[in-house]
């Protein structure tokens, strides 16, 4: 049975369909001794190379872990000189963590990773419709007639962003929490969303993505691996 190049380049682990697809069109894909283009495909007795080096692909079990992503930390491989998200998460003898979705710099909170490739797209596909819950720290008093617009939509760049939800937390002079859920995967949409309405975000932390919540015991920095039902709880 034929499968298309990149889903076995996902499958893998190595990377995610997307990056699979730069790979190819980049020209550093090879299928057996040819060069690859979109829309190969391969079956089992193909050899893939990238940059040269054999593809393996002996089935590895599929594995997912939280990560409590601290600020300053950057959801890229290169940093650049700044601290990376991988830096923190325990090495794997075949293939690489993808994310599932991304975290700006100044956000902190919940972070999901699995070694596959296309389990990832599964998941935070849109429409699977993956709820996001965030916790922010406004700075201003935005009132009742300010939520109703953040739930009903705002056109913000080109598209409709709204919240699904949006609670309020404690107040202090100056600044006001709140608690909000958004479908939106698109970056920086919690932001963005404040923003159009002339407010701040002064601190902005994911708290849940779908069924996972980030635990309370999980510190900054740190990791914990996800049981095959938290796995499977996705496509419920």
């Amino acid at each position: 049975m034929s499968v298309r190049l990149q889903k076995a380049i996902a499958d893998s682990g190595f990377v995610s369909r997307r990056k699979a697809e730069v790979l190819i069109k980049l020209g550093r894909v090879f299928i057996n001794d040819n060069q690859a283009s979109i829309g190969d495909k391969v079956i089992d007795s193909d050899r893939i190379y990238i940059d040269g080096k054999e593809l393996k692909s002996e089935k590895i079990p599929d594995q997912m872990i939280m990560y409590h992503k601290p600020i300053g930390e950057i959801c890229s491989r290169s940093g650049y000189g700044k601290p990376t998200v991988f830096d923190n998460l325990p090495k794997l003898k075949i293939g690489r963590w993808v994310a599932l979705g991304r975290l700006d710099i100044n956000t902190s909170g919940l972070l999901l990773f699995t070694n596959n490739g296309s389990l990832a797209n599964k998941i935070i596909h849109p429409k699977n419709q993956i709820e996001r819950e965030y916790l922010a720290r406004i700075r201003g008093k935005p009132n009742s007639e300010d939520l109703k617009k953040l739930i009903k939509g705002l056109m913000v760049e080109g598209d409709i962003l709204k919240f699904s939800d949006v609670v309020q937390g404690r107040q202090t002079s100056s600044h006001t929490w709140f608690a909000m859920v958004i479908m939106e995967g698109k970056n920086r949409a919690v932001r963005k969303l404040w923003n159009a309405l002339d407010f701040e975000v002064s601190r902005l932390k994911r708290t849940r993505l779908g069924h996972i919540f980030l635990p309370s015991t999980l510190s900054p920095g740190k990791y914990k691996k996800l049981n095959e039902k938290e796995i499977k709880d996705f496509f419920k």
